[in-house]
């Protein structure tokens, strides 16, 4: 096992979320061998209050991962046959319910993510499989780490006035090159309101956006107004042409 970091600073990179999932991920993670035993692996689960582990070979590569979900199959298995051959089929049918080392109950290949990968794309992974955790491993499998929701939803903490500051100082000033006092920003609760006059509806738009993905934002309220490119775009009304005047 390896220690858990210190608490994280929040930096962020400029355009995107920073936070990768190494950020944020549990570095203490129960792994399973893959000759690990029906009873071991509930007695595991149970043990440390956690609902599904990696399972990995004996180089410490993830080749699957074992939940509550796999080891139910043994309590739902229905019930024998009473005919002798489909009695014999069924003894000699390979299934979860029958299975007893993580190797034959484990949900293979795992569905794992890089360290480097962002929070987003992590969480991306995690509803696309409906997942509730990720095993983390480097490009050669080898595991360091586990991610959960929770950890993900973790970003979410970030004060109130570091967001501010990183509105006003990093995407206001540095990034748009804008005026900081020329708006208005406040944040509670890690709602963002601005307003203020900007000189494009484009930029309105990319400046909203980029807030709202800033991390730590939970929403964003638009304040901002612009000059109405509609009026001032618009053509002069066509008129008429006039016909040539015949001559009587």
């Amino acid at each position: 096992m390896m220690p858990d970091p210190p608490p994280r600073r929040w930096v962020e990179k400029e355009g995107a979320m920073s936070t990768t999932v190494s950020d944020v991920m549990t570095r203490r993670v129960i792994a399973l061998r893959e000759d690990a035993d029906y009873k071991d692996i509930v007695t595991a689960l149970r043990h440390y209050r956690v609902s599904a582990c990696p399972v990995v070979d004996e180089a410490g590569r993830v080749i699957g991962v074992v939940s509550e979900a796999d080891l139910l199959y043994k309590q739902t298995d229905p019930e024998m046959p009473r005919g002798l051959i489909r009695l014999n089929w069924r003894l000699h049918e390979q299934t979860k319910a029958t299975a007893v080392t993580a190797r034959e109950l484990m949900t293979s290949p795992a569905v794992v993510v890089d360290p480097g990968a962002s929070i987003r794309q992590a969480a991306q992974a995690m509803q696309n499989q409906r997942v509730k955790r990720l095993p983390v491993a480097m490009p050669d499998g080898h595991l360091v780490g586990i991610v959960t929701r929770s950890d993900l939803l973790s970003v979410f903490e970030r004060p109130d006035a570091d967001i501010y500051d990183h509105v006003v100082k990093v995407v206001l000033d540095e990034e748009f090159g804008l005026d900081p006092d020329c708006f208005d920003v406040t944040v509670r609760s890690g709602l963002v309101t601005i307003s203020g006059m900007v000189d494009r509806r484009d930029t309105a738009l990319r400046l909203l956006a980029r807030i709202r993905h800033a991390e730590g934002v939970v929403g964003i309220r638009d304040r901002l107004s612009y000059p109405d490119e509609c009026a001032q775009e618009s053509p002069a009304p066509a008129r008429r042409p006039q016909g040539r005047r015949r001559d009587s």
